[in-house]
């Protein structure tokens, strides 16, 4: 409802604002469910999160819910749902300032109301009248023309509005893997059907305010107080009694841990006690899995014969975790042990008949994988070369074979740079990619490089290869440790590379949340490999070679200066979460784009030397001298000539200068920076002095000249760890 605020009308105005802010007062918890059948496992996480801060959100803009109100979200396999602790009945009622129409269009000559300005008051429910005149329009310019606008008041939202909007808000934004479309009863109870669409069938709709049953439908449901429980171990529906109550009740009558966190810390806590001193194999993927999967956890220890533990423990676990969703156990030694845990979704009275069943299970899929393992081993890797000439890398590239060619000269080329054997670098990448044609690779693709170092180990290659066959898919990810070797380094370095630079040059560049083949992560791991590992090796001439090595395939074109910037970048990132200052890294990157090695010696040296009392003053004078050259008509073109110093402060500065640069080109090519920055400190009283007594813009152009090529002396001096312009504040 909107209303105008007149002088004639203040009283009541007063009255009408008395009564909202104490409709506001009133507040109870509210408590809104939708109850569906089985929620996909690897979503129910995120979309829990997002309805239960959707619906708080839009009950936050309504102005009935406080910023610091308790959210509490829930998600179990067949929930979702939110309890807030505190909303109020309805909001309170807001003043808005609504913007009319240009004066001249509005009102005549005579300051009459024209129908434009009647049909527009009208729109907002406003006529004019006994209350409500043109005379008490307010007049204002908007930079323009003069503007007619109104004061009104807006009612504020009530509850059931209010939470319905944010219901439907909230299913809207549900990030829903794959819609789901079935025909339900509807809400009108007159047995006809409609097409409801939604992640799974939704059966129920919940919603309390306090202990009264809000009016809200969505998907074809009308909001009651009954839920259900858990499938087999609750005794029937659960009439929720106040919002309040919600998760008490379900733990209470409908065995039912609703709380996604809560749920998941029980199955950590039950994990841990029934490892009995075993370490538990449990990453978070599938912990939040079996989460979303259970109401009800129940730990239960079972095992497995100790014979399959020939098997390459990586490829155990991958199928305890993958097909089973049971978890694994390791000693004090991080090896395998015979035993597992699986979290079943009930309180079975023979637990004894559920842990067969889940290790006859498990027999059957370990015996797989130990048919692959056995079988792959007859044929070594060397022989599984050619078959992938057959497998196609990309149609615009060419096959797997063709790529390892390329990665083979490569990793041989740049072995000098990470200290490696250069035959043993050409080793590692010809066989770095022969697990492919494996069958223990074709059912299990993740332990790619993990199944090549077990088989090119029982063929016999030198250890440093077949540690290089894993390694050189390293860093996988975010934090993932580097490669273990020399050889590793060297493959891992031509195959991403290859990948960037072969992929990138056919057009498939990143965008947005599109990186199909992996870019963003192999220009991350090719960056932290020449930080973290110290290869001196230029990036520029590494993509030089990789773009040659592509000269045969005439759809790369390779477009280095835009990789480079791509790389440059992710390397950003990489130092900001590091901890280094923004500014220190733009100021370095700047200086050596191309040698990564040097990024944290450099770094540091910059840290300290904004510590020290002369930096804040020295990079003034740095940007200062900058800008003068940057703005000067006439560029130095040769040294500076001594017998132009006319200024004792000009002299100074040269001397000084001439004892600092040779010592501190000398340290920068030592790598130690700290000491090459430490010496700028004092250039600081010859630089202040020379811009007090100086004009560097003489009349006399033999003097400016020689002036500017000191200047620029200075300015390529106090540039040689990083460009201290960048690091000047304002």
């Amino acid at each position: 409802m909107n209303s105008f605020n007149t002088p004639a009308r203040a009283e009541n105005a007063a009255t009408a604002a008395t009564a909202a802010t104490a409709a506001t007062q009133q507040s109870a918890p509210l408590l809104i469910e939708l109850f569906t059948e089985e929620l996909p496992p690897k979503a129910l996480k995120t979309l829990g999160q997002v309805f239960a801060q959707t619906i708080s959100q839009a009950l936050q803009a309504a102005g009935l819910v406080s910023a610091d109100a308790a959210v509490t979200p829930y998600a179990s396999p067949r929930r979702l749902a939110l309890v807030i602790d505190t909303v109020a009945t309805r909001a309170a009622d807001r003043p808005q300032r609504e913007k009319l129409l240009p004066v001249s269009v509005g009102l005549n000559a005579q300051g009459e109301p024209q129908p434009p300005l009647i049909k527009k008051l009208a729109s907002l429910g406003l006529t004019l009248g006994e209350n409500l005149s043109a005379t008490n329009l307010i007049r204002q310019t908007d930079g323009k023309a003069e503007v007619l606008f109104v004061d009104i008041t807006i009612a504020g939202a009530d509850i059931v509005s209010a939470a319905q909007d944010a219901l439907h808000q909230a299913i809207a934004a549900l990030p829903i893997p794959k819609v789901m479309r079935y025909q339900w009863p509807g809400a009108t109870n007159d047995n006809s059907l409609q097409e409801v669409k939604f992640v799974r069938p939704a059966h129920r709709l919940v919603a309390l305010y306090g202990d009264k049953v809000l009016p809200l439908t969505a998907l074809g449901l009308s909001a009651d107080r009954i839920t259900e429980g858990h499938r087999f171990m609750a005794k029937g529906p659960i009439a929720i009694a106040r919002a309040s109550n919600y998760a008490d009740q379900l733990l209470r009558e409908g065995f039912v841990i609703a709380h996604f966190e809560k749920r998941k810390q029980s199955i950590i806590e039950g994990l841990e006690a029934a490892a009995l001193g075993a370490t538990v194999v449990m990453p978070d993927a599938l912990l939040d899995e079996v989460t979303s999967l259970v109401e009800w956890p129940v730990v239960l220890s079972a095992g497995f014969d100790a014979s399959f533990l020939k098997v390459p423990q990586e490829c155990l676990i991958l199928t305890m975790q993958q097909n089973q969703k049971y978890f694994a156990l390791t000693d004090k030694n991080n090896r395998l042990v015979n035993r597992f845990l699986l979290v079943s979704n009930l309180a079975s009275k023979d637990p004894a008949v559920v842990i067969q069943g889940n290790e006859r299970v498990l027999r059957a899929r370990l015996s797989d994988a130990q048919f692959f393992f056995t079988q792959d081993q007859k044929r070594p890797l060397a022989q599984r070369i050619d078959s992938l000439a057959q497998v196609v890398y990309h149609n615009k590239i060419g096959s797997q074979a063709q790529r390892i060619a390329r990665i083979m000269r490569l990793a041989q080329t740049w072995a000098k740079w990470v200290g490696a054997d250069p035959a043993k670098a050409q080793r590692a990448a010809e066989l770095a990619k022969a697990d492919l044609a494996t069958d223990m690779v074709g059912e299990f693709p993740e332990l790619q490089g993990i199944a090549g170092q077990y088989y090119a180990r029982h063929d016999g290659e030198h250890p440093e290869v077949c540690q290089a066959i894993e390694g050189h898919y390293h860093p996988r990810f975010a934090g993932d440790s580097l490669p273990n070797n020399a050889v590793g380094l060297a493959v891992a370095l031509a195959d991403k590379l290859e990948s960037l630079v072969g992929i990138w040059g056919i057009g498939l560049v990143p965008s947005g949340d599109k990186d199909p083949f992996a870019l963003r992560r192999a220009a991350l791991g090719i960056s932290r490999i020449l930080i973290e590992s110290r290869v001196p090796a230029p990036l520029g001439d590494l993509l030089r070679d990789t773009a040659q090595s592509f000269s045969e395939v005439p759809a790369v074109a390779p477009r280095l200066s835009e990789i480079q910037s791509f790389i440059a970048d992710r390397v950003r990132g990489y130092l900001k979460d590091k901890g280094f200052n923004p500014e220190a890294i733009e100021g370095v990157l700047a200086q050596c784009p191309d040698r990564y090695d040097q990024l944290i010696d450099r770094l540091q040296a910059i840290e300290t030397f904004l510590g020290s009392a002369q930096a804040p003053a020295l990079c003034a004078a740095h940007k200062r001298i900058g800008n003068i050259l940057k703005k000067s008509e006439q560029r130095p073109t040769s040294g500076v000539a001594a017998a132009l110093l006319r200024e004792p402060a000009e002299q100074a500065l040269a001397q000084a200068l001439a004892a600092l640069a040779p010592q501190a080109q000398s340290l920068v090519d030592k790598g130690s920076y700290t000491q090459a920055m430490q010496g700028l400190a004092a250039l600081k009283e010859p630089v202040d002095a020379f811009f007090e007594q100086v004009m560097v813009n003489a009349e006399d152009p033999a003097l400016r000249s020689n002036r500017l090529a000191l200047l620029q002396s200075l300015f390529d001096t106090m540039n040689l760890v990083a460009d201290l312009s960048r690091l000047a504040k304002g």
